[in-house]
């Protein structure tokens, strides 16, 4: 079973899921190659759907679900590509952190020392070097979440799968996770992450997929997705000496179809329907008319912004 970083590695066309008189995706269809792709959306969008469709747990009821242009449904070889960190666990609580990933890596064909070792490595990388020894019904919810990242990784797969990765982990672990997930991209690895926190996939790539209600909303890069709603007015507040004269010549240059003086604090709030040409606009009041602007802020220059409007 070979990879090509060049290819899409992960392809649905046209894919639906039931269960029962329940639709779980309806008529999905996307491409995921190389680098970190966010799929986003609320708890019961149909994120884990896909992901079960991906590691072949569940069949399509319609539609074509290929992983490096193969099936992966009942074929072995195609799931040695694949790492795969699920949204649950179950985790053999009377095993050691170390038993646990020697077998893992003897599963996959490992000699003892061999499995040994790349265990070991694997949770020294995921940040249990300590509680190695220890039996996982011991753990913390998130120290359980780094053993099913290890699980998955140790191995060096092409293709990743994860599923809610970040659930239960402190700061500190959700910090050295995404730098983690972020270097497999960078490697060249097709990594699929999904997540209902927005802010959280933001810091690991700029690409995603929205998803809600089982249908694909948008995909791209979050500038991209911007620039399929410029029907929706963009808001920028800025923080300014003279609020009223920068409202004024904003408005008479024809880039801002609103102003307003919010909480009588010298900011200014606008909306445009063309941000690229507003910020132009905005760098030459400055440098011709001495507009002194203390601050500028744009709460819908995010990708929660984007999911709201969407979802809407």
């Amino acid at each position: 079973m070979s990879y090509d970083p060049r290819r899409k590695a992960i392809v649905f066309e046209d894919v639906t899921k039931w269960y029962g008189q329940v639709i779980g995706i309806n008529k999905v269809s996307l491409a995921v190659g190389a680098g970190v792709t966010g799929l986003l959306g609320p708890n019961g969008a149909g994120k884990t759907t896909i992901m079960k469709l991906l590691t072949g747990q569940i069949l399509p009821s319609q539609g074509k679900v290929t992983l490096c242009d193969q099936p992966p449904f009942f074929d072995h070889q195609v799931m040695r590509v694949l790492g795969y960190v699920p949204e649950l666990d179950a985790l053999p609580d009377f095993q050691t952190g170390l038993q646990f990933l020697t077998r893992c890596a003897r599963l996959r064909g490992y000699d003892l020392d061999a499995a040994r070792d790349a265990g070991r490595e694997a949770l020294v990388a995921a940040g249990l070097e300590k509680a190695m020894e220890r039996k996982i019904g011991t753990y913390s919810r998130g120290m359980r979440q780094r053993v099913k990242l290890a699980q998955a990784t140790f191995f060096a797969p092409n293709v990743l799968v994860f599923d809610e990765p970040l659930t239960g982990l402190d700061p500190v672990g959700r910090h050295d996770v995404i730098d983690q997930i972020r270097a497999l991209g960078e490697a060249g690895c097709c990594v699929l992450v999904s997540s209902h926190i927005l802010h959280e996939v933001e810091a690991m790539t700029d690409n995603v997929i929205l998803i809600a209600k089982g249908k694909i909303l948008a995909e791209g890069t979050i500038d991209h997705i911007r620039s399929l709603i410029d029907q929706h007015p963009h808001t920028v507040e800025l923080g300014t000496e003279n609020p009223a004269q920068l409202a004024i010549l904003l408005l008479e240059r024809g880039v801002v179809v609103s102003a307003s003086l919010e909480r009588g604090d010298g900011l200014l709030q606008v909306k445009t329907r063309d941000p690229d040409r507003f910020y132009d606009s905005l760098a030459e009041l400055v440098l011709e008319e001495g507009i002194h602007v203390d601050s500028f802020h744009s709460p819908d220059n995010n990708l929660q912004a984007v999911f709201n409007y969407l979802v809407k």
